[in-house]
């Protein structure tokens, strides 16, 4: 077994033997070892195959032995904090050679810090500040609504996922000063290089230093050390890392946008009580009136989309047209990665409720789409569009048949026969012409994923009806669908139904109906037998040498 021979354990192997306990993965390749004891695979899902990623901790490594209360805090904190912002927990393995923790697929920050060092710098800091916005969101709610000390913010702690969202783990040392068996104030000194994020108060007195000042004092150093060392990643870390400890000084502040840079300073200040908190810090980025020193969040691109995607469904019409528009103006320059998985989800969520945004929405759900590899395009984009052919609004219907052309060649001829065309016939006779007219059109498009038993009978006795229709341009339309549609007809329904078609075109009050009977004509002028165009076709024509139009 694959999996078992990648994770090179024989106890976990024996385990997974006689136990009868079969892993929910299926690892690949190791990405990355996490600190020094854990090791971050690419993993499959077994029951579904979506993408994940596994954290093996070695239990029976030496140098791991005395880390293992770490380890197994990780996990008891990972399983129960829950946040948007946090690494998703999904199953944990546990042997007694290993504990192997599934979570959603992730890759670690540095990685992605690369991939991000060759783009333009506007662009470079829009993702910088979206990401520093969101681990401050997660480290707000670790020490506020857990009430904990994270402990470990660093770049190690930061993991990238596939939408390029910063999700914060690293949870080897989390803990509340409420529990007497807290690692972080026993054991904080043995994760890798502590000293590191470490601020002033426990460089001095060690982390039980920590208890006795604001539950988030260590974390807001550690994040303003993880702020300078993002945007400024060759550059040593700041004079404040080690004592003395002045005010950092403005030539530390290399790519540092200068909004952000009094908070830099704010959250570095070795008074822990006078040192401002990840709350205040959100808080003042997050400020509307963006000015020197604040709203660096607020105004960033990335954060707004964010945030008006989270809230569509409860947002004004104002607002969700307001957001639409900067999605269709800003759609080139969003990361490929955010525009596939983070901003195409929201939108074929938000499709889901119809509504007067659907016409806006779907044109943007297959421009965003664009960016979606082949093998994921049918699932990710066709399925929830093909799903909305059931939806009985007609913002929706008009939206899916206006953009039909960007889509149909994927379309695969079961689906349209099984699940696009039972609902797409109620269009012919709603009550509104536009969505009657639509639909006609669309057969233009459809017509060859559709079945004979379609083309030959349901369709035609649509279109045999539409002939009537009130609406000039419908019965036009329809002519010049049946004479398109000719030639693809079985033999026995060409004679018995184009020449009554367009005879009856020929006949209509509308001059341009006329017109398009003559054309249907000419078109399908292979389609007749010599008697048939002698007999029938030569007769019905002659009368409109006779038309009053000219």
């Amino acid at each position: 077994m694959d999996y078992l021979r990648n994770l090179g354990s024989a106890a976990v192997s024996t385990l997974v033997q006689k136990s009868g306990i079969n892993l929910p993965f299926t690892l690949g390749t190791k990405v990355a070892f996490c600190e020094t004891f854990w090791s971050l695979y690419d993993a499959t899902k077994r029951d579904d195959g979506s993408l994940v990623s596994v954290f093996e901790y070695d239990l029976i490594h030496p140098l791991n032995k005395s880390t293992i209360p770490l380890a197994r805090n990780a996990l008891r904190k990972l399983r129960t904090i829950r946040h948007p912002d946090v690494l998703k927990f999904m199953d944990v393995v546990e042997s007694d050679s290993a504990i192997l923790i599934m979570t959603e697929r992730v890759r670690p920050l540095s990685a992605a810090l690369q991939a991000w060092a060759s783009k333009g710098q506007q662009e470079r800091e829009d993702w910088l500040l979206w990401g520093l916005h969101r681990i401050s969101v997660a480290l707000a709610f670790i020490n506020d609504s857990a009430a904990s000390t994270h402990g470990n913010i660093r770049p190690n702690a930061v993991f990238i996922s596939p939408s390029g969202e910063w999700k914060l783990g690293g949870f080897e040392v989390l803990s509340s000063p409420k529990d007497d068996n807290a690692v972080l104030y026993t054991m904080g000194d043995l994760l890798p290089e502590a000293m590191v994020c470490a601020s002033p108060e426990v460089k001095k007195g060690g982390w039980s230093a920590s208890k006795e000042g604001p539950i988030s004092a260590a974390d807001s150093y550690a994040l303003g050390l993880l702020l300078h060392s993002v945007f400024n990643p060759t550059h040593p870390q700041p004079s404040t890392a080690a004592p003395p400890h002045p005010p950092p000084q403005p030539s530390s502040r290399g790519s540092m946008p200068i909004s952000v840079f009094p908070s830099f300073k704010k959250l570095l200040n070795p008074n822990p009580k006078g040192r401002m908190s990840p709350k205040n810090f959100l808080d003042v980025g997050m400020a509307e009136t963006a000015g020197e020193g604040s709203g660096f969040f607020s105004g960033n691109r990335l954060v707004k989309v964010c945030g008006g995607l989270d809230n569509f469904s409860l947002g004004s019409e104002a607002e969700k047209a307001a957001l639409l528009r900067t999605l269709k103006e800003s759609a080139s320059s969003f990361p490929p990665e955010f525009a596939s998985f983070r901003v195409l989800p929201c939108l074929v969520s938000a499709l889901e409720y119809g509504g007067a945004s659907a016409g806006a929405i779907v044109p943007l759900v297959l421009r965003f789409g664009k960016n979606v590899s082949t093998e994921n395009y049918s699932n990710v984009v066709l399925s929830p569009l093909v799903k909305l052919y059931a939806s009985p609004d007609r913002g929706t219907r008009i939206a899916l048949l206006d953009s039909l052309s960007e889509y149909a060649d994927e379309l695969d001829k079961k689906a349209v026969v099984d699940k696009v065309w039972p609902n797409l016939q109620t269009g012919f006779s709603d009550t509104v012409a536009v969505i009657r007219e639509a639909t006609v059109r669309s057969i233009v498009i459809l017509a060859p994923k559709l079945n004979d038993r379609i083309l030959n009978n349901d369709l035609l006795r649509h279109l045999a009806r539409l002939q009537n229709d009130p609406e000039a341009s419908i019965r036009t339309n329809t002519c010049i669908l049946i004479g398109r549609l000719g030639p693809t007809l079985g033999y026995n329904t060409k004679r018995k139904v184009l020449v009554p078609a367009f005879s009856k075109a020929l006949k209509d009050s509308f001059v341009h109906t006329r017109v398009a009977g003559l054309m249907a004509f000419m078109a399908t002028s292979e389609c007749f037998d010599i008697e048939d165009v002698a007999g029938k076709v030569m007769p019905n024509i002659a009368i409109a040498t006779l038309d009053k139009e000219k």
